[in-house]
Formats: C-alpha cells, structure tokens, sequence
C-alpha cells in the first residue's frame, strides 16, 4: 500500500527569520503535484516572468546654474602686457575698451584710482554691461561691485539722493583682521562631570565638561565651563565632529563630520571634512568684510529694547527710513579711528550705474558732491544715449544726457559695433553655453540677421530654433529652422515698420 504524499513545507519546523529567507523558497516549492497537493500559487517559482524587465538608472540631483545674459563673460582677455586679446575668456572684439577697462582695474588693485568716475559709451548690445561685469570679475569677490540702474532711484519713502548714497555706501568695503586663538580638532568624548546642586535637593549640575580633540598632528583634553557645554548641545556636537572653540568668547562652531565616518551610513545629510592639521591649540587670523551702508543699517535699526515703544516699532510694518548725515559721520569717524589703529583696511569698490541717462538734473547734482568726498568708490557709468535733453530740465541738452560739468570729472570709454565676423563668434560661443548644436549654414546666417538688425535679436533666435529643431526630429538647428524662426518673432526694425505701415489701425 502506497504511502500518502505529504507536503515537506507543512511539516517542516519554523525557521529562523535569517534562514527563512534563504531556504523558505526551497520548502515552499517541495510539494507534490497532485490532485491533493495543487502547486501553492504564491510560490514565486511558478509565477509567470515577465518577458522584459525595465532597469532605469537613478540619476543623481546636480546643481545646475542657469544660464544668464552673460554668463559666458570671465575676465576682460588681457594678456600678461595688458593687451587684449581677439577672442579670450568669453569677449570678442572690442580691444581699445577692455584695455582701458585693464587699465582701471589695475588702478582700482593698487588704491589710487578711489573717488574717480568712467563712462562706458556706445550704441546699444556693443558690450557696455558685459565689460563692467568683466571688470567684477577681475577684481574677484572680496573687492565689492554694486550695480544699479538709473531708473532705481527713485522712491516713493526716501528721497532720491539718500537711494545714491547708500549705493555709494555699498561699495565701499570695511576688512576687518583679527587674530583669533582657537581650539580645532576632532572630537574624541565629550565627558560632562557633575556636582550637586548648590540650592539644594537631590538635582544635580554640569561642573565642568571634558572633551577630547584629535588633530592629524596630536590630541589634547580640555575642560570648559559649563556655558559652553550648552552651546555644544545646541550645536548637537557627537564625538566623530569637527568643531573649533574660540577661546577669548567660548563660541563653538561645528564644521562638519570628520571624513573617517564617510562611509558609516549610505545617506547622510552631514558635510564631511577632513581631519585638521597642525596642533590642537592654533592662533587663526580671522579676515571680515562688511561694508559701510551694513554699518549704518545696523547703528540706524539696533535691536533690542522692552520698552512699549520698541514692541510696537517690532509689530508694526517697517517702513524704510533715511540714514542721516550725523550718523554717517560717526560711522566714517569710527572708521577712520580703526584704519589709523591698522586693525582694519578701507577697500573701496565699484558701483556701476547703467542707463545713467534715467538720472535727473538733481542726481547729477549730487553725483559732483560726491565723486570728491573722502570716501567714494568708482563709478563706473553707461549710457547708450548721444544729443538728448537732460531729465528734469526743459531744454537743457548734453552729451549722453549727462551736464558737461558732471562729463569733465570723466574718463569716457567707447565701445564700436561689432562686425558680422564677431557676431558669428559671439553666437558660436553662446550656443555652446546654452548646449545648443548649430549647423554652419545656420551659424552664418545667424551671424547676417545679426548684423542686418541686432546682436540681440539673434541671440534670443537661438533657443526658439532649437525648439524648431526638436519637433522637426533633429538634435541641429538649421537654416530652415532659423527661417522659420525669424518669420515667428519680429525685431524692433520690422516692427517699426509694420506700425508705420499700419497707420489708422492702431491707437
């Protein structure tokens, strides 16, 4: 007599979770296939697979920078003698205006060009704002550029000159240098020892806490006062942490995570660094640049105060008030005293004001005044504008929309229009920016509805192509594309003339 089939996965003991994921397959799948023991159907053995099977990568989030109307600017492109070069560093063209430009920022490095102005003239899209960008950009970012345009100075709550003076104010920078001793290193073991509680009861206090730090070069165990252990548990400093403690104010600043605990975990939000060299104990020269007008700003609004007054100035809306000329004194006087001391250094920058034209007759007033104070950084002006009438008079016309009195204080820089064969080289390098593939039949003729209209207009052409492109199932702008294009979108001369033309039919 034939035994009854049974089923292993039935009778077979409990396994362990570790196991039951290696052998529960196997002891699930050992049944027979009769009538009484069907196949179980959650058994993944007889499920059916799928015929294809989709792996998608996981591509990480990258920062990308969006693509600005000069983003391709990086320098002037001088050579070492400070003669410019053809194409370089993102310009082309335009040699005698990037080596005057060379010139005043060499001036501007070496301090002796403070309280002067420049103006950048030239027809409109010849490079006025991408030369003073390029000037920004060869003095780096510890010398501050303030840009403005003419029409910012006008407000509605303070007058117009007190918008100019702070922008003066932006841009001249206070570099502050203290020397610092500080205690850096990697945390070894925070110990917090205890004591009782000199009110009594049965609570007890943090006496002193003891904490390790490691450095590449050694180790060292301090004891700190009790504030500062609250302070590294409100900055939630664990031992692994890179952390450095002033010792004058007993400020704890943690910087990251040492970079040995890397691979402790597969996501993490911490900023690994790697471990500090030197010794544990180091004197640190700390270099702060704050400018003027945060001084005023921070002297105009203090904060603090439990007086009724204070509290409703705090609910109310704040509105913008004017800095006065007496607390700007004080302000320049303080400064002066910390520059005498050598505790401190004037850095005096650039404020580049463009459509200069925008401003009126009381502006330029004011501009005079204060091109010849102490302290006044570079102006660096521009204007697309020639004959017109100065803002805020009635008849009274000048060069550029500037009075000639304000124009004598000037060194005037002028840009030229650029030539089919260098909006062709603009053009190629801006497609590459924007990650744009043209053709070079489209490249040239890119290059002749620049010069027939703007520089501009074929710029902005590029992105709309490529969109052509991408319906038309190609990866490369062509001509057609650019045809097609250009019969979309109008620039400002046949727009012109279809106004013209039209008559009656507009308003």
């Amino acid at each position: 007599m034939e035994s009854e089939p049974r089923c292993s996965a039935v009778f077979s003991p409990p396994l362990p979770p570790l196991l039951r994921s290696t052998y529960g397959h196997a002891a699930s799948c050992q049944t027979d296939t009769s009538e009484s023991h069907p196949p179980r159907p959650h058994c993944p053995a007889h499920r059916e697979q799928p015929a294809d099977m989709q792996i998608e990568e996981v591509k990480g989030a990258t920062k990308e920078q969006r693509v600005a109307t000069h983003s391709h600017i990086r320098g002037l492109g001088l050579g070492p003698e400070g003669s410019a070069e053809p194409v370089a560093a993102g310009f082309v063209g335009q040699e005698a205006a990037r080596e005057a430009a060379g010139v005043v920022v060499d001036l501007i490095k070496s301090r002796r060009f403070a309280g002067r102005a420049v103006l950048l003239a030239g027809a409109p899209g010849t490079g006025k704002t991408a030369i003073a960008y390029a000037i920004s950009q060869e003095l780096g970012p510890r010398v501050p550029f303030c840009p403005t345009t003419g029409s910012e100075v006008y407000s509605s709550e303070v007058k117009k000159t007190e918008v100019l003076m702070e922008s003066f104010r932006r841009a001249i920078s206070l570099r502050v240098k203290e020397t610092k001793e500080v205690y850096e290193g990697e945390v070894t073991e925070i110990t917090p020892e205890e004591a009782e509680n000199p009110l009594g009861g049965y609570s007890k206090t943090v006496a002193n806490v003891i904490i390790g730090l490691k450095t590449a070069k050694g180790t060292k165990q301090l004891r700190l006062d009790p504030s500062i252990y609250e302070s590294l548990l409100k900055e939630k400093v664990t031992a692994g942490d890179v952390i450095y403690i002033e010792a004058n104010t007993g400020s704890v600043k943690r910087v990251g995570r040492s970079d040995a605990f890397a691979t402790e975990y597969d996501l993490e939000a911490d900023e690994y660094v790697p471990l500090p060299k030197g010794d544990v104990h180091k004197k640190r020269e700390v270099v702060q640049d704050v400018t003027l007008h945060d001084l005023d700003v921070a002297n105009a609004q203090p904060q603090g105060g439990q007086d009724i007054v204070s509290m409703m100035g705090q609910l109310m809306k704040p509105r913008k008030t004017e800095i006065t000329d007496k607390m700007r004194a004080e302000i320049n006087k303080a400064v002066n005293k910390y520059v005498e001391q050598g505790t401190a250094e004037l850095v005096p920058g650039v404020l580049f004001i463009d459509e200069v034209h925008m401003l009126d007759i009381e502006c330029f007033t004011y501009l005079n005044r204060a091109l010849e104070s102490n302290i006044s950084p570079i102006v660096v002006l521009a204007s697309n504008r020639g004959i017109c009438t100065i803002r805020g008079t009635d008849d009274q016309r000048a060069p550029h929309g500037i009075p000639r009195d304000l124009l004598d204080r000037m060194l005037i820089v002028r840009t030229a229009p650029y030539t089919q064969s260098e909006i062709q080289i603009i053009l190629d390098i801006r497609s590459k920016i924007e990650g744009l593939s043209l053709s070079p039949e489209a490249l040239a003729y890119a290059a002749e509805v620049g010069a027939k209209s703007s520089l501009r207009y074929a710029i902005q052409l590029l992105t709309p192509a490529s969109v052509m492109a991408h319906i038309s199932g190609r990866s490369e702008i062509q001509k057609e594309d650019m045809l097609e294009t250009g019969e979309l979108f109008f620039d400002a001369k046949k727009s012109v003339a279809i106004v013209q033309s039209a008559g009656a039919q507009l308003l």
